[in-house]
């Protein structure tokens, strides 16, 4: 006798669904695979949840109401210097390792070198983009970098300029598809970049070549920070998918997400320990984390406060937070009891940018309204 398959019923060889009693399933599918997926997502989501516990179980503490912490009172700061030279919307700044330069970058197209003590312009470098949206001076004080709409960093050597020419551009870092939203240098010879791509990314300045991809986030990358501790190989990514991320520049992967905010993280910032960061949200909120527990730690919100947060600061001890706020104010916070501390008036526009140098000495705050204020 010879054997033969046996013949297929009529409405499985046309490809019809048959019903199996539980789903419906065409000719060529496996009907346990959908058992198996099921089983997937529930050995994940059970392992998300063990997670959850752990983080829970050491817990054993709250910040906020802990006793013997000393409250600070109301923090004084005034103004100190004004710095006008820019005709447009000041859009970053950052400080000098040697806590007496900044620059400035604005939509006038203008990228300016500021002498702190004496309110002078040293250089003024006229931008090819108008378009920009983050600025960076590296550890030495040599070189300066900007991007923005124009998805290029570039970076320009300050040694090189004269009286009688402003300095040039000495390398052109292009290789992302969206904005550059945000750059820092991690020493004179590495830069990391974030984009509107949803990456960052770590150049080679000599060559001007790519190092190293970071892509992570789902949304927008708004933010990086950098260690003080030049040398350091980790650096810091806030984005529009509502998380923080910690990163080793010697891998691609993620290792920390942090979550909490309800909305886009504009700003972050390492505690001057290194143990901790904040952040600054759309919500409203300015956050802190602690890196070796994994998890928030304490909460900046004030009721009478319903507006976005664009920037974050501490200062040099890291008993005070400071947030620029699109209501045209500065409110610092004591980051040991979340109380608003303090509140510096006297922009006329969105505080875009602020900054605290290492020597923690001052606070400088850079506004649409084309200045930028020195407070102490």
């Amino acid at each position: 006798a010879v054997w033969r398959f046996p013949r297929l019923p009529l409405a499985q060889r046309h490809g019809r669904a048959r019903h199996t009693g539980h789903r419906r399933w065409r000719v060529g599918e496996d009907p346990r695979g959908s058992f198996r997926a099921d089983m997937q997502h529930s050995e994940v989501a059970e392992l998300i949840a063990q997670i959850k516990a752990e983080k829970e179980s050491k817990h054993d503490a709250e910040l906020a109401g802990r006793p013997g912490i000393v409250p600070t009172g109301r923090l004084q700061l005034k103004q100190r210097r004004a710095l006008s030279g820019h005709t447009a919307k000041v859009y970053a700044l950052h400080w000098a390792s040697d806590s007496r330069h900044l620059c400035s970058a604005s939509q006038d197209g203008k990228l300016i070198i500021w002498n702190a003590f004496t309110s002078a312009c040293e250089h003024a470098i006229p931008l090819r983009s108008s378009w920009v949206m983050t600025c960076a001076l590296s550890p030495s004080g040599n070189f300066v970098a900007c991007g923005g709409l124009d998805n290029v960093c570039s970076i320009y050597n300050l040694r090189r300029a004269t009286d009688r020419a402003p300095p040039r551009v000495t390398r052109e870092l292009a290789a992302h598809t969206g904005y550059v939203s945000a750059c820092r240098f991690i020493s004179d010879h590495q830069i990391v970049t974030a984009s509107g791509d949803q990456s960052c990314l770590l150049w080679d300045i000599e060559t001007g070549s790519l190092i190293t991809q970071y892509t992570d986030h789902n949304g927008d990358v708004l933010s990086v920070a950098v260690k003080e501790r030049r040398g350091d190989l980790t650096f810091l990514s806030g984005a529009c998918d509502a998380t923080a991320k910690l990163w080793d520049v010697r891998t691609e992967q993620c290792q920390q997400t942090f979550v909490g905010h309800q909305s886009d993280v504009n700003a972050v910032a390492f505690f001057p320990s290194g143990h901790a960061f904040g952040s600054a949200s759309d919500d409203a909120t300015c956050k802190l984390f602690d890196i070796r527990a994994y998890r928030e730690v304490m909460n900046y919100e004030h009721p009478d406060i319903m507006c976005g947060i664009s920037s974050c600061a501490f200062s040099h001890s890291g008993r005070f937070l400071f947030a620029g706020y699109d209501d045209f104010n500065c409110y610092a916070w004591d980051t040991l009891t979340g109380a608003r501390v303090g509140a510096l008036a006297g922009h006329e526009d969105r505080v875009s940018c602020i900054g605290v140098p290492d020597d923690g000495m001052a606070l400088s705050t850079g506004s649409w309204d084309y200045e930028i204020k020195i407070w102490a």
